[in-house]
């Protein structure tokens, strides 16, 4: 835990006006000087790289002020929401370092919120609204034309709304025919107090409460209510709720009935969303990813989800670290993926384990060589970390090395292997080239070289400079696997308004999504080799190529048939390729 634990001085710094209010109010001494905050999902999905940095946040402003941070699942729509997201959510939250001191569901809380609303009701706050949605109540562009509009059903006897709330949630009536409102001001210039719908009628079965409700509490009356029911401090929600604070406000007002409303009460705090480029995070999006299988499945490597980054290799350090250098702000940004990308690399740099792969093979034959001779060469784990260790790789007469790494005819800046030209092979020897033989096609399918036998670290001549040194793993002592290339799933850079204006010309959000991918997203390697050092290690450890990339081992893997992903590459490329 302590490896992941943030700057304290750099959080400060990026967390400066929530930590002010949260500051502020110890100082005061508000909620007898308790912190406590909340991460409080929609189990209707998994979650993405936005969610980590909600987590960040919350967690992490309950550890800095010895507070409590509870996970509380908001299930409050059984239509979208599944067990097998609650469990994903909690692994997702555990894997990023975090834990948290209780679980709630919004669930807990329904007697509660539903005697909330029999008061109401009773108070002649709350009344049984018959308009249909969709037809009486269509957009919220009509509402605004409308304003001061009351429905015709807001003066009804307040014995006539109890009675209808009740048998609504008997069942006695079909869903959306019926909703039950807050009755506050339909002249308000806030949207969100213009009578708010505050329950409607669902007959999905819950998957913890059965069949027992047929009404469920809107978000705006379930989220606030919950925080007070359960002592948050600190409710710290994304910028988009700044209009539903004074309704949050309003609700807690009521339900402490006027006493001691400055003090013990939740106070909510908005901040950006996490925005990155050639990335989509609505769930609603991604479902659809997934069900038309554009993507194979959640965790698929080039969905934003956490499990998806974490089965592409990224590091829940790498993750943490990305959202502490960008920080918290009172404004929307878009952010570069490749500050994401930036993060992952200086943080494997520092854990990953160097091996030797290729991907793209052609055999290269050390002619002065003995046939038959294996040695056992010292290969470095990790030069950032004197305690990773070595590990031993054999080398033989007949090598792998990569295609992209010969050239007959080179130009003079190439410093690889070509004819007449000497290299190192990386933890061996000093190699001259003499040739190559090709196909009837003109393929190059071997490379030719000498060894100079006084090269290899410890001889007389292991000091010799040259100017390029080439990766290898040994023919005969090496593992066939597959490499599974993955780049940026959109090949736009706002895939979100691209996808807005696509269905703004009548494209279904399908066919758009079809229309934006990046065919290059994924590739897949067959003919790629690997030292056999790699044939023991465990999924999801991270490695790095030499010279190539920063790769993990894929869950996919088995017995004799490993799988690896590419996590990033060793530059970024994708910025080059922008800026020309």
């Amino acid at each position: 835990m302590s490896e992941i634990n943030m700057n304290e001085v750099e959080s400060k710094k990026n967390l400066n006006f929530i930590e002010a209010i949260v500051e502020k109010d110890l100082a005061e001494g508000k909620n007898g000087g308790r912190v406590q905050t909340r991460f409080p999902p929609e189990p209707n999905g998994y979650l993405h790289i936005g969610h980590a940095k909600a987590i960040c946040l919350d967690f992490g402003i309950a550890e800095r002020h010895n507070g409590v941070c509870n996970l509380r699942f908001d299930d409050t729509n059984p239509v979208k929401e599944d067990v097998e997201y609650i469990d994903s959510i909690k692994e997702d939250i555990e894997w990023l370092g975090f834990h948290w001191n209780n679980i709630y569901y919004a669930s807990d809380y329904f007697q509660q919120l539903y005697d909330f609303a029999i008061e109401l009701i009773k108070e002649g706050k709350a009344y049984v609204d018959e308009q249909k949605l969709g037809t009486d109540r269509t957009t919220k562009k009509e509402l605004l034309l409308n304003r001061g509009v009351e429905s015709p059903y807001r003066n009804r006897p307040i014995e006539e709304s109890l009675d209808l709330f009740q048998r609504m949630n008997a069942g006695e009536f079909e869903e959306g025919s019926m909703t039950l409102r807050a009755k506050i001001d339909m002249a308000n210039s806030n949207m969100h107090f213009r009578d708010p719908i505050i329950y409607r009628i669902l007959k999905t079965p819950h998957h913890r409460t059965g069949t027992h409700w047929k009404v469920y509490p809107m978000y705006d009356f379930a989220h606030g209510q919950s925080d007070f029911f359960e002592g948050v401090t600190h409710s710290l929600c994304t910028l988009e709720f700044v209009p539903h604070r004074p309704l949050y406000d309003l609700f807690i007002d009521w339900l402490k009935k006027g006493e001691d409303l400055d003090d013990n009460r939740p106070r909510q705090t908005e901040f950006n969303k996490l925005n990155l480029n050639y990335t989509l995070m609505s769930k609603r999006n991604l479902l659809t990813l997934v069900k038309e299988g554009l993507v194979n499945g959640w965790d698929d490597p080039r969905m934003p989800t956490l499990c998806g980054f974490r089965r592409r290799g990224y590091s829940p350090e790498s993750i943490r670290k990305f959202i502490d250098k960008i920080g918290y702000t009172t404004y929307d940004a878009l952010n570069e993926f490749s500050l994401l990308e930036s993060a992952v690399r200086e943080d494997l740099n520092i854990r990953a384990t160097r091996v030797s792969a290729v991907l793209d093979p052609v055999k290269l034959i050390i002619t002065n060589y003995p046939e038959g001779q294996v040695e056992e060469m010292e290969a470095i784990n990790n030069p950032e970390d004197e305690t990773a260790g070595s590990h031993t790789i054999e080398f033989s007469r007949e090598l792998w090395m990569e295609r992209e790494d010969f050239m007959e005819d080179a130009p003079k800046k190439f410093f690889r292997m070509t004819p007449g030209q000497e290299v190192r092979l990386k933890n061996a020897y000093i190699v001259k080239c003499t040739g190559c033989k090709k196909d009837e096609a003109g393929n190059v399918v071997e490379v030719y070289c000498e060894y100079d036998p006084n090269t290899r670290s410890g001889m007389p001549d292991s000091n010799r400079k040259v100017k390029g040194t080439l990766h290898w793993v040994s023919c005969a002592h090496c593992l066939p696997v597959e490499v599974r290339l993955y780049d940026r799933l959109w090949q736009v850079e706002n895939p979100r308004d691209e996808l807005a204006r696509l269905k703004d010309e009548g494209l279904s959000a399908l066919d758009a999504m079809k229309q934006m991918i990046n065919p290059d997203s994924l590739t897949v390697k067959t003919n790629c080799y690997v030292e056999k050092f790699l044939a023991e290690q465990k999924p999801l450890s991270y490695f790095q190529f030499q010279r190539i990339g920063y790769f993990n081992l894929d869950p996919d893997s088995k017995d004799g048939k490993l799988v690896f992903n590419r996590t990033v590459s060793l530059k970024d490329t994708w910025s080059k390729i922008k800026n020309k």
